[in-house]
């Protein structure tokens, strides 16, 4: 690391260009960050309260929102202070730091989406061998494997740009360190080390994606054949919410990532990058609580204790 000493700490620019606007951004991201927080513990309270949610779309869902609530505990604080803040910098070690987490992060979200996906597919086309094929010790497994092959793929990419050496500018034209807006600033050729991180975003996007994108030209052909139009309905409720999330998060991080660093765009990137990591934590316990009537069944029923245990203090 002694190539890279020359730059000991970076210049988040953020939305420094914004003017008196960053305030605004600052109310309003610090309302959508405490709704994600409030959101998603909500969801995760409600799957470990409620025994009817114990099964394994419940289990993926609570870890999804866990891993939604560190995702952006990485980024926003930090976010929302700058906003707030003339002196933007952050350390050499800490912007490393927050873009292992981040990606480590994302990665997990983009493969357990992918997982939820075929645990529809086996409710739907297997629904006999269901128990079987998904049961909690598979479940840990597959989760389990999420998370590492996650934060494997992080270290990797994390690896790649903080071994190049910085010596020169150490304004970063983004709101936290991520890789494009990192890498630019090095001071040698970064060709092999993007070419590595954009195999790895493909692997980590497209693989996943084909695997959901199979499971629901399985779990359609299979809907299709319900004979009732009530059947059909109720088969694709259980899955609109997960394709809504999916939609929303591949659609974004597809836009950023699986291009070469080289054709990075600050303002539209940033744009996008404020979708995935604020709208797409967001979105999921709103869609999950709207669209789900299980979810909302076992809110209104922990809400309903609640309150007759309050009532008896």
């Amino acid at each position: 690391m002694d190539n890279s000493s020359s730059v000991t700490e970076f210049l988040l620019l953020g939305f420094s260009s914004l003017g008196e606007l960053q305030l605004v951004l600052f109310a309003v991201f610090l309302c959508l960050y405490l709704i994600i927080l409030s959101g998603n513990m909500t969801i995760i309270s409600v799957i470990f309260l409620d025994r009817s949610l114990h099964t394994s779309m419940y289990f993926f869902l609570g870890i999804l929102s866990t891993s939604e609530i560190f995702y952006t505990i990485v980024i926003l604080p930090k976010m929302l202070i700058n906003l707030l803040s003339v002196l933007r910098t952050i350390s050499f070690l800490s912007c490393a730091t927050q873009m292992f987490f981040f990606l480590g992060f994302a990665v997990t979200n983009c493969l357990l989406l992918g997982v939820m996906g075929y645990d529809r597919y086996a409710a739907i086309c297997q629904p006999l061998h269901y128990p079987i094929l998904m049961s909690w010790r598979v479940c840990g497994q597959l989760a389990a494997t999420c998370i590492v092959s996650g934060f494997l793929v992080s270290l990797v990419g994390t690896s790649l740009v903080f071994i190049l050496p910085f010596c020169g500018s150490n304004k970063v034209n983004h709101y936290f360190c991520d890789i494009s807006p990192v890498i630019r600033l090095a001071c040698a050729d970064t060709y092999i080390k993007e070419l590595v991180i954009f195999i790895c975003g493909v692997l980590v996007l497209v693989v996943p994606l084909i695997s959901i994108c199979i499971s629901y030209g399985f779990i359609v052909r299979t809907i299709l054949r319900i004979p009732s139009a009530e059947g059909k309905r109720k088969a694709f409720s259980t899955c609109a919410s997960h394709l809504t999330v999916v939609i929303v998060h591949y659609g974004c991080a597809s836009f950023v990532y699986l291009r070469p660093s080289s054709k990075y765009t600050s303002g539209k990137d940033r744009l996008v990058t404020v979708t995935y990591t604020i709208i797409t934590p967001l979105l999921n316990p709103m869609v999950y609580s709207l669209r789900n009537k299980d979810v909302q069944l076992a809110i209104r029923k922990v809400i309903g204790k609640t309150g007759f245990s309050l009532k008896k203090l």
